[in-house]
């Protein structure tokens, strides 16, 4: 490591756990951050500065007046700017050491799978089912592991799939036939609460990435912001879900 990267990551080389070992296992990483608003901001921010090799960043989508109470990776003389762009030129400054792989348009279960076959971890950010749908699908066959963060309102949940056999996947969790596809755009969030999960999706990212500490594979984590509570549930594994069992995306 140069002496620049000594400086710059000193506070967490401090950490035994973490090292220049674990340094080192960061910048050889590859991740994909699907969506770029509140989630995919908070958690994009906090991957390159913590020196994340390679980022690979995408979203369809173009910023909007109404994306500056909660997306931080935005501002206002970027309206109308697309998000990976955006997202670039903050990232950039951030951080000139990490490697920025952007791609506009939004993904689906023809583009997903080369996606997902060049990066080592996958961060789902975005705000629909369809892309959560394609996402864990894509990783379930890849073996890749999944990080899934969402809020809305005053609520937030996070949790992890390894994408091995024998543990749980989104579908798991969301029967596809029976998902409800609420939005932001109709029911309102606050907008530190995104910051919260997508902080919490890079720290479960890190921790995956470097090795240390106990991933959240099999467990969901439950986050009222109104009354600043947490709950954790696990998640088993479904013995009928098509995806475990390989029977359809």
């Amino acid at each position: 490591m140069t002496d620049d990267e000594l400086i710059r990551y000193s506070r967490q080389i401090l950490l035994p756990q973490f090292g220049v070992e674990g340094q080192k296992r960061l910048r050889a990483a590859r991740v994909l951050i699907v969506g770029l608003g509140g989630l995919g901001s908070a958690a994009a921010c906090y991957l390159t500065a913590a020196g994340v090799g390679r980022l690979v960043l995408v979203d369809g989508d173009r910023v909007e007046l109404s994306n500056l109470q909660r997306q931080i990776l935005h501002t206002a003389e970027r309206i109308g700017m697309p998000k990976t762009a955006s997202a670039r030129r903050s990232l950039a400054a951030l951080n000139p050491t990490v490697e920025l792989e952007v791609h506009e348009g939004r993904v689906g279960a023809d583009s997903l799978p080369e996606l997902v076959s060049g990066v080592d971890l996958v961060l789902d950010c975005s705000d629909n089912f369809p892309t959560r749908f394609a996402l864990n699908a894509a990783c379930y066959r890849a073996t890749i592991p999944l990080i899934s963060g969402a809020a809305i309102r005053f609520e937030g949940q996070l949790t992890a799939f390894s994408g091995r056999p024998g543990g749980p996947c989104y579908r798991c969790l969301y029967p596809e036939e029976g998902a409800l596809d609420e939005t932001c755009t109709a029911n309102g969030v606050l907008g530190p609460l995104l910051g919260v999960i997508g902080s919490l999706q890079a720290i479960e990212a890190i921790k995956i990435l470097t090795g240390i500490g106990e991933p959240l594979f099999g467990r969901l984590i439950l986050f009222d912001a109104l009354r600043l509570d947490w709950r954790q549930v696990r998640l088993p594994p479904d013995p009928a879900c098509p995806i475990c069992l390989g029977e359809s995306a």
